[in-house]
């Protein structure tokens, strides 16, 4: 996710951010979609309550997309983590 912030502070028509942001184009394959980056990040955005809101616009502000980012990071990571030798 904070790669996904940089990428959408870039300028537009830098191939990083066309990738990220723009839906590919072609014939798609049989079955299911393939997930993209910008599929991964709504699904974190999700489990954070913060599911309803498009995700590029706080992703220009630094400081809200950090304090996003450090959200679902601690969702993922247990609090005790680091205290394995005190343990």
């Amino acid at each position: 996710m904070r790669w996904a912030g940089y990428v959408v502070r870039i300028e537009e028509r830098r191939g990083v951010y066309r990738l990220l942001v723009e839906k590919p184009e072609g014939k798609s394959p049989l079955g299911r979609p393939r997930r993209r980056w910008e599929d991964n990040i709504k699904m974190n955005l999700k489990e954070v309550g913060c599911g309803d809101m498009d995700w590029i616009d706080p992703a220009q502000d630094r400081d809200r997309w950090r304090a996003l980012v450090n959200a679902v990071i601690k969702l993922w990571v247990p609090s005790n983590t680091g205290n394995f030798l005190t343990s």
